[in-house]
C-alpha cells in the first residue's frame, strides 16, 4: 500500500537542487492537523536554484495547488516540470488568487487637509451625539418625577454601592498621602519665613476646594467610568443593547440615568471623604516635621477654610460625577460588537473623563476667582 502522505524530496542538481513532490496533495491529506502548517516551514524556498518537478506527485488538487502558488509567492518558479492536468490547475489557481499591486497613493497637501476636515467632522458629531444623550437624560429626569414608582431604583441602590461604598480605601489611600507629600513640601518652604501656622491654610484650602474633589474625581474616572464603559460595550458585544431596543425599553432611562443619579450622590460624598483623609495625612506629617499638634490644626482649620470654598468643592463634585457618569455611558454606547472597539471605547473613556475633569476644574478656578470666592 503506497503512502499518500504529501511529501517532498530533494536532490542535488546543479547549479541548484531539485525538488520533487510525491504523495497526494488533495484537500483530504491535508485535513490531517499540523500537516500543513508543517509543509510550509519545511519547503524549500522559491528561488532561481531551486527546480521544482510535480509530475511526481500521485495527485494534485486546487488546495495542493494553492498551497504552492502561495509558498512560491504568487508567481511561477523559473523552472518548473509539470503535467498538463497540474498546468491546468495551476493557472486557474494563479487567476483567480493573484493579488494585482496596489498603487502607493501619495498623501500631497490637499489629502492631509481633507483628513483633518474629516477628522473635526467627526469630532462634531461625538459632540452632537453626546448634547443628545444629555438631553435624553432630561426628559428621562422628567419622566422619573412624574412616574417614581417605575423607576429602576434598584439599579440605582446597586450602582451607588459599586461606585461609592467600593471605592472608600483607595481614595482614603490616595488622599492620605497627598495630605502627607504637600505638608512635608510646603512646611520646607514655611520654616524659611517662620510661618509655620499658615500649613494649616495651605492644607485647608488646597485640599478642600481643588485637591480632595479632582483627585477623588480623577480615581472615580480610571475605576469606575472605564467599568460603566466596559459593562454597556459587553452588552453592546453581547447583542443585549438590541433586545432592550426590540422590547422598547429605553436606554437612556435604564442604563444612562441609574449610573447618572448614583454618581451625582456618590460623588460629593467620595469628594469629602478623600478631603479628609488627605486633611488627616497633612496633620499628621505637619506634626512631624513643624511640630504643630493636632490640636491647634482642628482648632484653626476652620477659620482657614471658609464655608463658600467648602460649598464650592463639593458642587463641583456633583458636576464631576455627571460628567464621568455621562461620559462613560457615551462611550459605552458607541461600541461596536466586537472586543477590539471594546478596548478602544474604555481607553478613550478613561482619557477623556480625566481630561474634561481637569479642564472643568480650571474652568471653576478662573470663573469663581474672577467673582471673588
Amino acid at each position: 500500500m503506497t503512502d499518500a502522505t504529501p511529501r517532498f524530496e530533494q536532490a542535488p542538481a546543479p547549479p541548484g537542487r531539485l525538488v520533487r513532490l510525491l504523495g497526494e496533495w488533495t484537500a483530504a491529506q491535508f485535513a490531517r492537523p499540523g500537516l500543513v502548517r508543517e509543509l510550509r516551514h519545511t519547503l524549500p524556498a522559491a528561488s532561481a536554484q531551486q527546480r521544482w518537478d510535480l509530475r511526481t506527485a500521485d495527485h494534485l488538487d486546487h488546495v495542493g495547488a494553492q498551497l504552492l502558488w502561495d509558498h512560491w509567492g504568487q508567481r511561477w518558479p523559473e523552472a518548473l516540470e509539470l503535467l498538463p492536468t497540474q498546468r491546468a490547475i495551476l493557472e486557474r489557481v494563479a487567476e483567480f488568487t493573484t493579488t494585482p499591486p496596489q498603487p502607493v497613493a501619495r498623501r500631497g497637501l490637499r489629502q492631509g487637509f481633507m483628513d483633518l476636515g474629516a477628522g473635526i467632522l467627526r469630532r462634531f458629531g461625538d459632540v452632537k451625539d453626546f448634547v443628545r444623550l444629555i438631553g435624553q437624560l432630561t426628559l428621562d429626569l422628567r419622566e422619573l418625577l412624574r412616574a417614581p414608582h417605575q423607576a429602576p431604583w434598584r439599579d440605582f441602590s446597586g450602582h451607588l454601592y459599586h461606585i461609592g461604598a467600593t471605592a472608600l480605601p483607595i481614595t482614603a489611600l490616595v488622599g492620605g498621602l497627598i495630605g502627607v507629600v504637600l505638608a512635608y513640601l510646603t512646611s520646607q518652604q514655611l520654616r524659611q519665613f517662620g510661618a509655620d501656622a499658615y500649613i494649616v491654610d495651605i492644607l485647608g484650602i488646597a485640599l478642600v476646594r481643588e485637591l480632595g474633589p479632582m483627585l477623588a474625581a480623577i480615581l472615580i474616572a480610571g475605576r469606575s467610568g472605564s467599568a460603566i464603559t466596559a459593562q454597556i460595550g459587553v452588552m453592546r458585544v453581547t447583542d443585549e443593547l438590541d433586545a432592550m431596543r426590540v422590547m422598547g425599553i429605553s436606554h437612556t432611562y435604564r442604563l444612562v440615568m441609574p449610573r447618572a443619579m448614583a454618581l451625582s450622590i456618590a460623588m460629593p460624598l467620595i469628594s469629602g471623604w478623600t478631603t479628609v483623609a488627605g486633611l488627616l495625612g497633612g496633620m499628621v506629617a505637619a506634626d512631624l516635621s513643624l511640630g504643630i499638634s493636632p490640636i491647634f490644626f482642628m482648632k484653626a482649620l476652620p477659620a482657614a477654610v471658609s464655608l463658600p470654598n467648602l460649598v464650592l468643592g463639593m458642587s463641583k463634585s456633583v458636576v464631576f460625577g455627571i460628567l464621568i457618569a455621562l461620559i462613560g455611558c457615551h462611550f459605552g454606547l458607541r461600541v461596536q460588537p466586537n472586543t477590539e472597539s471594546l478596548g478602544a471605547g474604555t481607553t478613550a473613556s478613561v482619557v477623556t473623563a480625566i481630561t474634561m475633569v481637569i479642564l472643568v476644574d480650571a474652568l471653576f478656578a478662573v470663573l469663581f476667582s474672577t467673582v471673588g470666592i
